[in-house]
């Protein structure tokens, strides 16, 4: 039945060109935007997903330039501690020279200030934005943000690299033992020299068995003296003092250790290898085998005063290599001055490493986030740009549809003729 108040052929074919005119406009809205879910309207799940991984993007290129700021900060004090580590390098090969009795101590002590005194000016400028991380201003660790941590649950926390702080400083102050020298004792209530007195020589032959000398008591402020004396001139050693104060935490056998440990850092610098020394408890021993022979004497005198020991650096102050026993016991000082500031480089570059370990880290999971978003949310511009062309199509016959339509009624006027 045909009739003039209801076309449905129209009505059909208005609503289909209707439903291509919108999916067209659908399609339009992809290739201008080149997002398929633009808003929450679109797909609300994957819209919520993106948007949270969007801010988790955001969050972590923050986090990229914390790592930045880090990785800067801790390599300034990396290069600061290997230039450090370089100063006391030459300091020592000062010190090594000083060893020979007939050199200008006292220049070469000038010379060992200086150096001193570069120390302190690379301190004060190993400083990144205001951070300074061995100055010794502070112990607490330094916290770099590193990464936010998501759960599934959606709780996030935030991780840290700690970076610790390492105390390269000249400004503490300490002070350099004194040794009693009008208190030696001829008696062996605190040192003994093998089957000698202290206070006296023993003569020891080139391939005699080992002198022992024990240190029978350790007391603060009591101070130690082994003397090697060549006086014959049969070898390369002349006269050597080693010396040592205790202090009130010191022990018979840390006495001894510290005494052993002076004279095996002497002959090292020196290279003299016709003598070597060794300690089992409270008691070293040292072996002649350099064809000639050797007066040792030991010595000990209460009465004294235990140098006082700073933190980090300070104590280049005490190094004084103008007197003998000064210059002997710079070695063992020096070294282990020395083996700080290589610790405080190494550490630092363990650090620095982890940091850009972790930057490249968090650059791939960034690249990573913005791929799977893109993958959610981005339109395919090859699947959209097929389906306009046809719905573009579909829309010229949809309009032809309704215009042939809308011409049915005309149809029954020829009834009426």
């Amino acid at each position: 039945m045909s009739s003039i108040l209801t076309n449905n052929s129209a009505m059909v074919a208005l609503e289909t060109l209707r439903g291509i005119n919108k999916d067209l406009a659908m399609v339009q809205s992809e290739i201008s935007t080149g997002k398929k879910v633009s808003n929450a309207k679109d797909n609300a799940a994957i819209w919520a997903i993106s948007t949270v991984m969007s801010t988790d993007v955001d969050s972590f290129k923050q986090i990229q330039d914390s790592l930045n700021l880090g990785n800067s900060s801790v390599g300034v004090a990396r290069g600061a501690a290997e230039q450090i580590t370089s100063v006391l390098q030459d300091m020592k090969e000062l010190i090594v020279s000083a060893q020979e009795e007939n050199v200008d101590r006292t220049k070469i002590q000038t010379d060992i200030a200086a150096l001193r005194d570069q120390v302190g000016s690379i301190v004060g400028a190993a400083q990144f934005n205001g951070l300074n991380l061995i100055d010794g201003a502070s112990s607490e660790d330094v916290a770099v943000l590193a990464s936010l941590d998501r759960t599934s649950a959606g709780t996030v926390n935030a991780s840290y690299i700690n970076v610790s702080r390492t105390d390269l400083s000249i400004s503490n102050s300490s002070s350099a033992a004194t040794y009693n020298t009008g208190g030696n004792t001829a008696d062996q209530s605190l040192i003994a020299n093998g089957a000698t007195n202290a206070g006296a020589a023993a003569t020891v032959a080139s391939g005699a068995p080992a002198q022992d000398i024990q240190i029978v008591t350790a007391g603060d402020g009591t101070g130690y003296q082994i003397i090697l004396d060549d006086t014959a001139g049969a070898n390369s050693i002349g006269q050597r003092t080693f010396e040592y104060v205790a202090n009130a935490d010191d022990s018979a056998a840390s006495v001894a250790a510290t005494l052993a440990t002076q004279v095996q850092n002497f002959l090292s610098a020196t290279g003299e290898s016709g003598y070597t020394v060794a300690r089992s408890g409270d008691t070293l021993s040292i072996t002649n085998n350099s064809g000639g022979a050797v007066d040792i004497t030991a010595n000990a005198a209460a009465g004294g005063t235990a140098g006082v020991s700073a933190g980090g650096l300070g104590d280049l102050a005490t190094i004084d290599v103008t007197t003998n026993a000064g210059a002997t016991a710079a070695l063992t000082s020096i070294e282990g001055l020395l083996n700080q500031s290589i610790d405080a480089a190494a550490g630092f570059g363990s650090a620095q490493k982890r940091i850009e370990t972790q930057s490249e880290f968090v650059q791939t999971m960034v690249d990573s986030l913005t791929t799977g978003i893109g993958g959610l949310t981005d339109t395919d511009m090859e699947a959209a740009s097929a389906k306009l062309q046809a719905l573009q199509v579909q829309q010229q016959l949809g309009t032809q549809a309704l215009s042939i339509a809308n011409q049915a009624p005309q149809s029954l006027l020829s009834l009426f003729r």
